[in-house]
């Protein structure tokens, strides 16, 4: 319970899909990134997870929208049997019939910072998505920190690590930047409700485990958090989101019964904090209208 957040399945789950080419919508609307405009997107493969109906009827058809995931088991929706919440992202951005979205997830069960950071660097498949992406997703760092019989409950077993988190994230962006370089991208960092077991299930632990879990949970949020602003990325509080603003709520309503992912509810409950940041960040009104 609360080690690395792996697959309940034996094979790691990597799913790959690529952006069909598009033309430019008819009517103006925002891009990602601050300036520029979205190269050409690439062909699609048969791992595609599209989402958001073509523009049907229209002599221009609408310019698709790419977003990939990078991550953990979190993203990647293990423990959940639902659509996780980086498809469910694509969904709601998706508004027809000016734009279609495909989703690339390339998170992978058990990732740490150093394992996205090698898959950035090592897989092209990876970064030949990154390369066309307008949207790139990130949530990593709950398994750099995962509970360990040998650590325990000590918070000061843990810090150390956090540093490590802080730099390899920064790096991580750093490459997305580059592999977009020349391009609108939009970089969105998540945190985590927490980074161990969460809800009743850390309560079940015992006083002590809740009260290091969250301080080890805060410590990484925070680098998140603080990255995304050193770095011009958006940052979605998935704490606050699962917790309340105050963080006082109890999210096991939003957990798989494994303690440690989330459930259907949960992954719906992290597209829509995800989704609103993003809307925000691209100016977008709610109907995904500029």
């Amino acid at each position: 319970m609360g080690r690395r957040r792996w697959s309940r399945q034996v094979v790691t789950v990597l799913l790959v899909a690529a952006v069909s080419a598009g033309c430019s919508p008819t009517s103006a609307e925002p891009e990602p990134g601050a300036t520029g405009s979205p190269s050409a997107a690439t062909s699609a493969t048969s791992h595609t997870s599209e989402t958001g109906p073509a523009a049907s009827g229209s002599a221009t058809p609408a310019r698709p929208w790419s977003i990939v995931a990078l991550g953990d088991s979190v993203p990647a929706g293990n423990a959940c049997g639902c659509t996780p919440y980086p498809e469910l992202t694509g969904q709601d951005l998706a508004a027809p019939p000016d734009r279609k979205v495909t989703v690339t997830n390339d998170a992978v069960s058990g990732y740490t910072t150093t394992d996205v950071l090698a898959q950035l660097q090592t897989d092209a498949t990876v970064s030949d998505k990154v390369r066309s992406a307008d949207i790139v997703e990130i949530e990593i760092g709950a398994n750099d920190v995962g509970y360990s019989d040998s650590c325990g409950d000590a918070v000061s077993c843990y810090a150390p690590t956090v540093p490590e988190v802080e730099k390899n994230l920064g790096t991580i962006v750093s490459l997305v930047r580059q592999l977009t370089a020349g391009r609108q991208v939009l970089i969105v960092l998540l945190d985590y409700w927490s980074v161990w077991l969460g809800g009743q299930y850390a309560a079940a632990q015992g006083d002590a485990y809740v009260a290091s879990a969250a301080e080890v949970t805060d410590q990484v949020n925070t680098v998140i958090a603080s990255t995304a602003d050193r770095t011009g990325s958006a940052y979605v509080d998935l704490r606050a989101a699962f917790k309340g603003p105050d963080y006082s709520y109890d999210e096991t309503h939003y957990l798989a019964p494994d303690g440690d992912h989330p459930n259907a509810t949960g992954h719906q409950q992290i597209a829509s904090a995800t989704v609103a940041v993003i809307r925000s960040a691209l100016h977008l009104d709610p109907t995904g209208k500029s």
